[in-house]
């Protein structure tokens, strides 16, 4: 008869569904640039320390490496939104801290040709019916007169 094999890790550590890409997805995705570090062109990364209770909600964080302009609570309004699934540890409720690293980067501009704004010929059409009085004095080979006018 073999003995029972024992797990390698007396406590499981808590796992995000999807593993690592789908964690950094949703950070990118729920991720908003604060107005503040974007007008003063503020880029970096803000480390985070947090905790994972039993049921996989994220109750505490705390920030470790600051960048400020408002990244730090981004960051952390980000982390406290995560969702962990926590594997059973024999029945003891175990709280996890964990770090993670949230990186802030400038959007990058696309580059638009400059396009010099030209002026745009207007025409102006004007029609005027000659009178019968005016055709006696002046004879013209049409009755009517155009005049263009071009800015």
């Amino acid at each position: 008869m073999q003995k029972e094999k024992k797990d390698k890790h007396f406590i499981k550590k808590p796992i995000y569904p999807g593993g690592k890409k789908a964690l950094q997805l949703f950070i990118t995705q729920n991720l908003k640039y604060p107005p503040d570090a974007l007008k003063e062109k503020i880029e970096g990364t803000v480390v985070l320390k947090y905790t994972v209770n039993h049921q996989g909600k994220v109750i505490d964080t705390k920030v470790i490496s600051s960048l400020g302009h408002g990244c730090d609570e981004e960051a952390e309004r980000v982390v406290s939104l995560l969702q962990f699934e926590v594997p059973s540890n024999r029945g003891v409720k175990v709280l996890h801290h964990l770090n993670i690293q949230i990186h802030f980067r400038l959007p990058k501009q696309k580059a638009r040709p400059i396009q010099k704004k030209e002026a745009k010929p207007s025409y102006n059409y004007q029609y005027t019916p000659s009178s019968s009085e005016d055709a006696k004095e002046k004879p013209t080979s049409s009755p009517y007169t155009y005049t263009i006018t071009i800015k």
